[in-house]
C-alpha cells in the first residue's frame, strides 16, 4: 500500500494520459463517441467542445476567423487551466510527458549529468512568440504543423505519419543533448501555459518547519528553478513554470510539500 501511496500522483497522471490517448484511438478504431478529435480540438461525449487556446491564437494570427463556438470553447479551456494552474496540461494530459519523464529517469540511472548544449529557459518564450509570428507570415498555425503532440497522436490513432520518429527525436534530445530539452527549453505550448498559469489557484505549498533540506524535490523536479522557497520560507510555489506534477510531494518524506488552494493565502498573511 505504501508504494502506491508514494507514487499516487504519478500513477494517476499516467492513467489520465493513456486513457485520453486510448479514447481518441477508440473513436477511430471502434467508433466510440466518448472523446473525438485530437489534443488541439476535441469533442467530449459529442456535446462539449474542447479547443486548445494556443491553437486558436495561432489561427487568429494567420488572419483567419474562427467561429463563436470555437472561441467560447477555447476561452473555457483557458479559464480552466488558468485557475487550475496552466502547466498541469503538460504533466497530466500531454502524451509527450511520459517520454520526457522516462528520459529524465534514464539519465539519472545512467549517471548522465552534462548537457552538450547550453540552454536558457527563456528561449522557449522566444519560440512562443516566433510561433505566432510564423503563423502570421505563413498563413498556417506554425506550431500545430510541427507539434510532436500532433505527430504522436496521428501515429497512435491512425497508425500514420512519422509519430514514432518524432518521439524518438524528443527522446534522444532529452537523453543525450539537454536534460528535459523539449518540455523545458523548446515547447511553445508549455510556454503559453506557463504564462497563463501564474494566477492558478491550485499550487504546491511548502512548510518550512517540516523541511529537512534533503533536496529530493530538486532531484525529481522537471523545473527545479521554481523551488526557490524550499527550506527558506513558508508559502506557495507560485511560478507558472511549475507543472504541478506532484513528484516533489511524493518524494518528500518530511511531508513539507502538498497541494493547497491559494484562496486563503491573503488571510493567512494577515494572521
Amino acid at each position: 500500500m505504501t508504494i502506491y501511496y508514494k507514487y499516487r500522483f504519478l500513477i494517476f497522471r499516467r492513467l489520465l494520459q493513456f486513457t485520453a490517448l486510448f479514447l481518441f484511438a477508440g473513436s477511430n478504431w471502434f467508433g466510440w463517441t466518448v472523446l473525438k478529435g485530437n489534443f488541439s480540438s476535441a469533442k467530449l461525449l459529442e456535446t462539449v467542445n474542447l479547443t486548445d487556446p494556443f491553437a486558436v491564437l495561432q489561427i487568429l494570427a494567420t488572419g483567419f476567423q474562427v467561429g463563436a463556438d470555437v472561441l467560447i470553447s477555447a476561452l473555457l479551456v483557458l479559464v480552466f487551466y488558468s485557475l487550475l494552474s496552466g502547466r498541469m496540461f503538460c504533466s497530466w494530459v500531454c502524451p509527450i510527458n511520459p517520454v520526457s519523464d522516462f528520459t529524465r529517469w534514464l539519465r539519472s540511472m545512467l549517471g548522465i549529468k552534462r548537457n552538450l548544449l547550453g540552454a536558457t529557459k527563456n528561449f522557449r518564450y522566444w519560440l512562443l512568440g516566433l510561433s505566432l509570428v510564423l503563423s502570421a507570415i505563413t498563413g498556417i498555425a506554425a506550431f500545430e504543423a510541427i507539434s510532436p503532440i500532433g505527430f504522436f497522436h496521428r501515429q497512435v490513432v491512425f497508425a500514420a505519419g512519422f509519430g514514432w520518429a518524432v518521439v524518438l527525436m524528443v527522446f534522444f534530445l532529452d537523453l543525450g543533448i539537454v536534460k528535459n530539452g523539449w518540455c523545458g527549453f523548446l515547447c511553445p505550448l508549455g510556454s503559453f501555459y506557463s504564462v497563463v498559469g501564474n494566477i492558478g489557484l491550485l499550487k504546491v505549498n511548502h512548510k518550512k518547519e517540516k523541511c529537512t533540506l534533503c533536496n529530493k524535490c530538486f532531484q525529481v523536479c522537471p523545473e527545479p528553478q521554481v523551488l526557490g522557497i524550499i527550506g527558506k520560507q513558508n508559502g506557495f510555489v507560485k511560478s507558472g513554470e511549475c507543472t504541478n506534477c506532484a513528484r516533489c510531494i511524493e518524494v518528500c518524506d518530511d511531508k513539507a510539500l502538498g497541494f493547497s488552494l491559494r484562496i486563503n493565502e491573503n488571510k493567512k498573511k494577515v494572521k
